[in-house]
C-alpha cells in the first residue's frame, strides 16, 4: 500500500468517526456535520429545484462533456441536489446515481429520475462498493475541508476513472458574494468560522493539492459564468433563500430585516426591465484516478 492510499485511508475514517460522533455530541462548527447540512439544504427543496438550481447549468455542460456522460458510462453524482445534473446526464445516455444529505431534494431526485440509484447519505461514507463507477462529478458539493469526499470519490472510481468537481471563484464577477455577506451577518457568531472553512477551496491551488492529496491525478481547470435570471423581488427573495447557507439568518433574527438587506445587496443586479441577473464566478477541475501502480 502506497502513503497516499495509506493517508486516503486514515482521512476516510476519521471523517466517519466525526459522523458517527455527531449523533451523540453538541455541534460543532469546525466539523462538516452532513446531516445538519442536509437540513439546511433542504428547508426550501421545492425553491431551490425550480429557482437556483439550474445556476450551475454551463459548468454541469463543461463536466459532463469532460466525463464523457454517454451511453456505456456508469457515472455518480456526490451531492447530487435535487437531481437536475442527474437528468442530464441520463439524457445523454449515461447509468446514473447519486448521493445527497438532504432527504428532501433527494425525493425530488428520484421523481425527476424514475427507475434510478439516488439514495440519502453521506459524501464522507458512500454506500458503493470500490471501482464501481466510470466518472463521478459534485457540482458545488464539496468544498475546503471535505478532503474524505475526495477519498471516497477515489475509492468508488476505477483506476482510470475521471472526475469533476465544480465551485465557486473569487471573481469577477461574484454577485452572490454581497447576499451572502448580508446572510453572514445575520447569523450568529458560530457560523463564520465554518463559512470560511469551505470557501477555502476558492483560492489558487486549494482544490488542486486537495485532489492530490486524495490520490487523483489533475488534468485542468477551467471557468465559466453562471447566470441566474428572476423576474422580481418575491422570486429573488425565494430563490436566495433557498440556499442553506440562508438557514443560520433566517432562524437567527429580524426576517423583514434580512429581506431588506438581501434585495439591497443584489440592487446593483437590477435591469431596467425590473429582472434580476445574477452573475458569478464558476470554477470546474477536472482530475482522475491513475491506473493502479504496484509497489
Amino acid at each position: 500500500m502506497t502513503d497516499t492510499t495509506h493517508t486516503r485511508a486514515r482521512r476516510t475514517d476519521a471523517a466517519r468517526h466525526d459522523s458517527a460522533m455527531q449523533h451523540t455530541t453538541d455541534h460543532d462548527p469546525t466539523r462538516h456535520d452532513w446531516e445538519r447540512a442536509g437540513t439546511a439544504w433542504g428547508h426550501a427543496a421545492r425553491d431551490w429545484a425550480c429557482l437556483f438550481e439550474h445556476y450551475a447549468t454551463d459548468a454541469t455542460t463543461v463536466a459532463l462533456e469532460r466525463l464523457d456522460a454517454g451511453p456505456g458510462r456508469r457515472l455518480l453524482d456526490i451531492a447530487c441536489g435535487s437531481g437536475l445534473a442527474i437528468r442530464r446526464a441520463v439524457a445523454a445516455g449515461a447509468d446514473v446515481a447519486g448521493i445527497d444529505a438532504s432527504a428532501d431534494l433527494v425525493e425530488i431526485a428520484r421523481a425527476r429520475n424514475p427507475g434510478r440509484d439516488i439514495r440519502v447519505g453521506s459524501m464522507f461514507a458512500l454506500p458503493w462498493p470500490d471501482a464501481g463507477f466510470d466518472a463521478a462529478m459534485s457540482i458545488n458539493g464539496i468544498w475546503g475541508g471535505c478532503d474524505a469526499a475526495l477519498d471516497e470519490a477515489w475509492r468508488v472510481l476505477r483506476p482510470g476513472g475521471t472526475l469533476a468537481i465544480t465551485f465557486w471563484g473569487s471573481g469577477p464577477p461574484l454577485d452572490l458574494r454581497p447576499c451572502f455577506q448580508v446572510f453572514a451577518n445575520h447569523s450568529p457568531a458560530e457560523h463564520l468560522g465554518s463559512m470560511r472553512r469551505l470557501n477555502d477551496i476558492a483560492k489558487p491551488g486549494v482544490a488542486e493539492r486537495m485532489l492530490t492529496s486524495a490520490g487523483f491525478a489533475v488534468d485542468t481547470r477551467l471557468q465559466r459564468v453562471s447566470t441566474l435570471e428572476w423576474p422580481d423581488d418575491g422570486i429573488a427573495w425565494r430563490a436566495l433563500t433557498s440556499v442553506g447557507p440562508a438557514v443560520p439568518a433566517l432562524r437567527h433574527g429580524d426576517r423583514a430585516a434580512l429581506r431588506r438587506d438581501v434585495l439591497a445587496a443584489i440592487a446593483p443586479c437590477r435591469d431596467d426591465l425590473g429582472m434580476y441577473r445574477f452573475r458569478n464566478d464558476h470554477h470546474i477541475v477536472i482530475a482522475h484516478r491513475p491506473d493502479e501502480v504496484a509497489t
